[in-house]
């Protein structure tokens, strides 16, 4: 969930997506501003953190970039619940890959928080010549599922802030809890009462 106090917010996001979609890639570009032409397989899930200043409040995103292999589908659902915001990752010169992409949303959408600010990238946008989802195809997918789509690119850095800058934007600016250290236990009728001293 996203939570606030003085404009700062702190924002659980979630990478998602098939194999070899470019989701470590974005990350790196992202939180580092690196790019490794044979990223290793993400095993699990992998943490980092970034903050950026957006309009009227800070953001901290902490974000999951998860693994794309089936065998690690099961554990998907630890690091997106509770999420703020998701990036859904396709490779526009794998089709399987946006259909992969579709699976994703419907499970978000089944399963994920509500308000979830979800995006939808199509990665590896320097590789025009070898396109096989168009822009206009992901475009309208995006909108008949309410997400913003938007290509990108690890490599050429295309669009790779621009996307978590949108989300940051996006994000509710959610009101700071009234009790913010914790929740008031009853000491009513059946509660124990509280010992005067203590370790007795």
């Amino acid at each position: 969930m996203a939570t606030s106090g003085n404009k700062n917010i702190n924002a659980k996001l979630v990478l998602l997506g098939d194999v070899g979609a470019g989701k470590s890639s974005l990350v790196l570009r992202f939180v580092k501003d690196q790019f490794v032409e044979f990223q290793e397989s993400t095993i699990g899930a992998a943490f980092f953190s970034q903050t950026l200043a957006v309009n009227d409040a800070t953001v901290k995103f902490e974000i999951w970039d998860t693994a794309g292999q089936e065998r690690y589908h099961s554990l998907a659902p630890m690091y997106y619940r509770g999420a703020a915001a998701a990036i859904i990752v396709f490779d526009i010169t794998n089709q399987a890959s946006f259909e992969r992409a579709k699976k994703w949303v419907q499970e978000l959408q089944a399963q994920g928080n509500p308000n979830m600010v979800m995006a939808l990238a199509g990665n590896k946008a320097d590789l025009l010549d070898a396109r096989k989802v168009s822009p206009e195809e992901a475009e309208t997918y995006a909108q008949e599922n309410s997400l913003f789509f938007m290509e990108t690119s690890a490599k050429t850095a295309t669009n790779v802030k621009d996307i978590f800058y949108e989300i940051a934007k996006r994000l509710p600016r959610v009101q700071p809890a009234e009790n913010p250290t914790g929740m008031v236990l009853p000491n009513g009728p059946g509660a124990p009462a509280a010992s005067a001293s203590c370790c007795a």
